[in-house]
Parts: structure tokens; sequence; C-alpha cells
């Protein structure tokens, strides 16, 4: 019999053995991808296949640097924030449960690992890349100037995610997770390699008030936060798959975008330029107007991307794509003022 779930209804789940009741097989997935800490098992359920992340407090970094410490992806599904994303995506949990009392959370989704981008260094497609920033700008358009119950994890928060202070953190802890050492090194590489840079964003990095605040005279929406390929696939129908809903909340629409930008840098089929522009005219075919505040938006969030990941374009020497970021960092930063 085809177990209900496959379906995507909502429903409260009291705990863990509610939300598998009916398993038949629990397999652990041991070489599984992942840089949070997260562990996936498959799960067989009415004869469908699902995938169970076990997003756990003392093993997941970015949950802790989240502040989410119930897990963001289970209080967007209490809110059913999930069930109301546009129809051109495919997201594919379809149960989630608390843990334990002091934190983590469960999520049952449906298997679809056919579907993601391939783990290569290939570029992708322009198709696909053109795809996934419609379906951006269509996500950004229905939740445009949301109210605070999507506000999830904070602004604040997400800024801090990639910064010195989370590395230290997490080296008080003995965490052995690779992400944060890394964060620990590269911050002090960026002074070395990009001085012009590291004297903007990395303050901003150990305190990213100035740039919030900046960022909340603009226009806000409902953002997802982490849409790097290794989170995105595209489904038989055209649907864009989104995975990791564990950084989502209230933000600048074009925070998405630059996360985008940096992140998913060396496989993107099309300039940045370009790409900002497509987005911008998709955001304007859903019937958002640009005009009053894009270019201020635009260049605060480029320079935030860079107080994300300035740790992480050291470590590529000062190249096109390092000059690149300083060179809008730099021109963003008298916007602090």
């Amino acid at each position: 019999m085809r177990d209900p779930r496959a379906a995507g209804a909502w429903r409260r789940y009291g705990d863990v053995a509610e939300l598998l009741a009916g398993a038949t097989e629990r397999t652990v997935l041991a070489e599984a991808p992942g840089k949070s800490g997260a562990t996936l098992e498959r799960v067989v359920i009415g004869g469908q296949d699902y995938v169970l992340k076990h997003l756990d407090l003392a093993q997941d970094w970015t949950m802790r640097a989240s502040g989410c410490l119930r897990g963001a992806p289970l209080v967007l599904w209490e809110r059913g924030i999930l069930s109301r994303l546009p129809e051109c995506f495919n997201q594919p949990i379809v149960g989630a449960a608390a843990t334990t009392s002091a934190g983590g959370c469960a999520l049952l989704m449906r298997d679809v690992t056919p579907w993601l981008v391939p783990a290569t260094d290939a570029p992708i497609t322009l198709d696909a890349h053109a795809r996934f920033l419609r379906h951006m700008a269509a996500l950004h358009a229905e939740f445009w100037e949301c109210g605070p119950e999507f506000d999830v994890v904070p602004v604040m928060h997400r800024y801090l995610e990639l910064s010195p202070w989370m590395a230290t953190a997490e080296a008080s802890v003995g965490s052995a997770h690779l992400v944060p050492r890394l964060v620990a090194k590269g911050w002090p590489l960026l002074a070395q390699v990009a001085p012009a840079a590291a004297a903007v964003v990395t303050p901003l990095a150990h305190d990213p008030g100035p740039l919030v605040e900046a960022l909340a005279a603009t226009p806000h929406t409902f953002v997802h936060s982490n849409w790097k390929l290794d989170n995105l696939g595209t489904d038989d129908a055209g649907r864009t798959v989104l995975l990791d809903w564990e950084q989502p909340g209230c933000g600048a629409p074009l925070s998405d975008l630059a996360w985008y930008l940096a992140i998913n840098c060396r496989r993107l089929p099309q300039a940045k330029e370009a790409s900002i522009t497509a987005y911008r005219e998709a955001l304007e075919s859903c019937g958002i107007d640009t005009g009053p505040w894009w270019e201020r938006q635009l260049a605060l969030c480029l320079l935030g991307a860079l107080v994300l990941f300035g740790w992480e374009k050291a470590f590529g020497g000062y190249d096109e794509e390092l000059a690149w970021w300083e060179e809008n960092a730099v021109r963003a930063a008298a916007l602090l003022n």
C-alpha cells in the first residue's frame, strides 16, 4: 500500500518513532557527502524509498552556528512554510520530528538523488543555471516583505556562520570538522593575499552589525541561504529540487543570489554580471519593482558574500575571482557609513 507521506501531506509527528511508523528497512548511508556533521539513512516505508536525515546538535556545527537549536527545517515544517513554496520547487521533506529535548531533529525526505546536480567540477548547463535563477526569483517574489514567522535564523546569525568566532567556538569544544578548521586558517590568509579586501571584510566577519543594519533599510523576503549546487537539482517536470533548509529566514533577496555566485563560481556557465541581470529580469517578471533599491542592496550583498567567503577565496590566491569580489567589497564599504 502506498504510504500517504509520499504526497507530502503536512502533519505533526510526536517523535522519530511516529515519523518512521511502518518502516521495513533502515540502512545507514556511511559514505553520503556532507560537511556539517549530519548523518543519513535510507528508509523504506510502504514500499517507497526515503532518506532520513539526522540533525544532532552535538554533532552538527552548522546547527550550533545558526542558533536554531531545534533545527531550522523542523521549525519550517511545524509552521507549514515548506508547503507554501511556489510550484516550481520539488521540496522533498515529507515529515520532521524533534529527537531530544536538548536540540536536534530528524527529517524524512523523498529520495531525490537521481535529480541532483552531479558532484563534479564541470560547469552546469546554461539552461540549468537560468532555471535556478528564475526559480530563486520566484521564491523571493512569493514571500516578498514576509512576516516575522519566516524569520527562523536571524540575519546576524547567518553572517556569523563562517566567521572567526565560529571557528574559535568550534575549536573550543574540540570539533574535528574540516570547514571550521579551514575557516580558522583562511581569514588570516586573506590579509596576506588581498589586504584591501581584508581591511573591509575582516572587521565585518567579526561584527556584521553595520552590514545587517544597512541591509535592513532595503526590501526583504524569505531566503534559503544555501543555494550551492550540492543542494540543487531538476526533476523530470522541470522543477528545482532544493535541499538543506538549515539557514533560512527573512533577508535581502540578493543575499541568496550573491551566495549562489560566490559558492558556485567555478561551475557557472555565465559571467557574474550576466547572471545578476538574468535574476533581476526574472524578479521583475514576477511583478517586483527593482528600481528604487536594486543598486544599494546588490552592492551590500556582494560585500556580504565576501564577509562569508573571504576565507575561502583566500586559498585560491589573488586570482581573477578574488579580485572581482575585492573590487565590489571596497566599493560597497562607503554604504556602511
